[in-house]
């Protein structure tokens, strides 16, 4: 009887020990990841070429996809109102057939 009282003692002694050498590893690797970080930040910030390159780069990607994300969504939009027209709803109808008829004017003046 006395092997079996000590059984679980020594399951709660292991998952104890695996316990704390598991906080230990995850504090030493959220550790190393905090000083990468840093040290890529003040890297950058050491470099003003890069800083500037980087951030052209940036602001380069953000002006190419404000303008995709628009010239599609206006494509959808004007689609959406040139089927509009097709149904041919009596007040709705007349109105969204001007600007349709406007806006494809304006694309072949271009």
């Amino acid at each position: 009887m006395r092997k079996i009282r000590n059984v679980p003692v020594q399951l709660k002694k292991d998952q104890g020990r695996i316990l704390a050498e598991m906080s230990g590893k995850i504090k030493k690797i959220a550790k190393d990841m905090e000083h990468t970080t840093i040290a890529d930040y003040i890297q950058l910030l050491n470099s003003p070429r890069k800083l500037i390159l980087t951030n052209f780069i940036a602001g380069l990607s953000r002006g190419v996809g404000l303008a995709i994300g628009f010239t599609l969504i206006a494509s959808v939009i004007v689609y959406l109102l040139n089927a509009l027209v097709t149904l041919n709803i009596p007040i709705i109808g007349n109105f969204i057939s001007y600007i349709v008829k406007e806006v494809q004017m304006q694309l072949n003046i271009r």
